[in-house]
């Protein structure tokens, strides 16, 4: 995979942050100590739970900076502008996916059981990200240009190993001969998607089980079923004359 363009997580975090007044001591201590590995990502994660609630339009980087409870000047020490602080969570947002694809494809197997391993590894991003897998469906349409095309490379190769997966059912016969790989490729994300809209509002109802009823979902509809016997040899019945005649 192309290496990702330089993000906010590249940026070099500043020695300290200088809160406003009001910010409690004891969590600036906290901050203070923290690695700057860790206080970036404490700003990415402010950044996705901002735009998930408030969405890109609604959302402001004085948001952000209220939510870490540091000045908005500070904040420009991790995003130097709102769009990159977009392109940064939508990163995030598929970081991963892609991995767990190609690990999917390469495993042991029936092409069911490969299409089952993305959906489950899908479904577990969205529960551990959720925030952040909002805001990359529903948000990344306000990218700059040139950020979209970055951020669409990387969700046009995951869209290629799962579209693999089903090519290469089809051609061990696994799958049905019929099917479309690009568009079973598009109902099972359409159908991991839908997920990330309602998770956490269904008593009772984890990933998991989630996964496992998706998957009984999708493969039931492109597995390919032996034909039955029975209309065969009604067939059979019905052309006798004609077999004969071309035997």
């Amino acid at each position: 995979m192309a290496r990702p363009s330089k993000s906010a997580a590249t940026i070099e975090a500043p020695r300290a942050l200088r809160p406003h007044d009001g910010d409690p001591s004891s969590a600036l201590a906290r901050r203070a100590a923290g690695s700057p590995r860790r206080r970036i990502d404490e700003a990415i994660e402010a950044a996705a739970d901002v735009f998930a609630q408030r969405g890109y339009h609604g959302a402001t980087t004085q948001d952000i900076a209220d939510r870490l409870r540091i000045r908005q000047a500070s904040l420009y020490y991790y995003f130097p502008s709102k769009d990159k602080a977009l392109e940064t969570v939508c990163q995030r947002g598929v970081e991963g996916f892609i991995e767990h694809a190609l690990d999917a494809a390469q495993a042991p197997g029936t092409a069911c059981d490969r299409l089952s391993q993305v959906i489950a590894s899908h479904l577990r991003a969205t529960a551990d990200k959720h925030a952040f897998v909002r805001v990359f469906l529903n948000e990344r349409q306000h990218l700059p240009d040139a950020a979209r095309r970055r951020i669409g490379r990387l969700s046009a190769r995951y869209e290629s190993i799962i579209q693999g997966i089903f090519d290469g059912g089809v051609a061990s016969r696994e799958l049905r001969a019929d099917l479309d790989s690009r568009l079973a490729t598009l109902a099972l994300l359409a159908l991991c998607n839908s997920a990330a809209a309602w998770y956490g509002r269904e008593p009772g109802v984890d990933a998991q089980a989630i996964a496992a009823h998706f998957a009984k979902l999708l493969c039931e509809g492109v597995v390919c079923r032996p034909a039955s016997a029975g209309p065969a040899k009604r067939h059979g019945r019905t052309r006798k004359g004609s077999a004969k005649g071309h035997a």
